[in-house]
């Protein structure tokens, strides 16, 4: 049964003091659980299944196909394209730092990265695998995943189960720390343009960081109603409305327009922006976001101060190598 938990956050920005300490640092690693902990092996085979098409039912979508980890950990499209050219109804989130989010999903329905790396392998818009028996039986096909998975996880290992842990402990690895905010508010307050930090400044003084909260300004499992105003005119041009969001999984009124607060690290990278992909520019969605979250009117000035800012929450990526998949030679799974 989905587990639903709204957080409501805490964040007091009555002083200067209390501004301060909301700002955190992004850790460099990120905590597995305890059935699952992390080892360069696993991290290796999840590296492969991750960037295998053939974990798709012709062949031609990976995981990475819609979360590029050679970018911004999605794919800059408004819905992502699966197999057959079929194309969702939402924009796809990111992959970087995701372990950091204590739901997965717009809508929050899974509840770790291994659920979510479960999802899409059998969503029929997505790769369209029939079941993961199928995918078990093709991966159990390949020699060189039934070496890999011995490898990790024993004699005979090949499962559903065990395929998505190592596709969760590569992700993980996916953190991008030693962004200019970060170096910032460890001490390094040449890190940022003055531009930058009154971005910084209007953000707290907003109150966007009481749901973009924590270190990663994902709100650590947060949900929250958007819209939250009603305006006609951004209805009309964005149907923001027309997903319900987490009611669409629990198919309860009182969820409707509810969404996993999404993070905001690396957002310069990953246009277009909220849950549909309709809107192309990050300044235009921070004008969207003050009005339709706060109620505000922002002047040009401040929205251009707290795009600055944003840009600023760009980090560090880990080079990433293509890894060299499992081959088959002879035959072929693909149709």
């Amino acid at each position: 049964m989905l587990k639903i938990r709204i957080l409501v956050a805490a964040i007091t920005l009555a002083s200067s003091v209390s501004i301060a300490q909301a700002w955190e640092s992004l850790p460099s690693k990120a905590p597995a659980p305890a059935d699952n902990p992390t080892t360069a092996e696993k991290v290796e085979l999840g590296r492969m299944l991750y960037h295998d098409p053939r974990l798709s039912s012709t062949g031609t979508v990976s995981c990475a196909s819609c979360h590029n980890t050679m970018a911004g950990g999605e794919d800059n499209r408004a819905g992502s394209m699966g197999v057959h050219g079929q194309i969702g109804g939402r924009s796809a989130p990111t992959v970087w730092n995701a372990a950091f989010n204590t739901v997965q999903f717009w809508d929050g329905r899974a509840e770790s990265l291994e659920a979510q790396a479960a999802g899409p392998v059998t969503n029929p818009i997505e790769m369209g695998m029939k079941s993961w028996d199928e995918v078990v039986v093709r991966l159990k096909a390949i020699d060189g995943y039934q070496s890999a998975f011995t490898q990790v996880f024993g004699k005979d290992s090949v499962s559903k189960d065990n395929a998505t842990k190592a596709i969760a402990a590569y992700e993980r690895t996916l953190i991008t720390p030693n962004s200019p905010y970060d170096k910032y508010v460890k001490g390094d307050k040449s890190a940022l343009t003055t531009q930058q930090i009154r971005g910084m400044e209007k953000v707290a003084e907003l109150g966007c960081i009481d749901c973009h909260s924590g270190a990663a300004f994902n709100g650590a499992g947060t949900f929250q109603k958007f819209p939250l105003n009603d305006n006609g005119y951004f209805e009309a041009k964005f149907d923001f409305k027309k997903d319900k969001g987490l009611a669409e999984v629990t198919k309860k009124e009182s969820d409707k327009h509810l969404w996993k607060v999404p993070t905001l690290r690396n957002i310069a990278l990953t246009a277009p922006y909220f849950h549909n992909g309709s809107v192309k520019t990050l300044k235009k969605a921070v004008e969207i976001m003050a009005k339709l979250q706060l109620n505000k009117e922002l002047s040009d000035e401040e929205t251009t101060d707290i795009v600055a800012f944003l840009n600023a929450l760009t980090g560090q990526f880990p080079k990433q190598t293509m890894p060299e998949l499992p081959a088959t030679p002879g035959q072929t799974f693909n149709k």
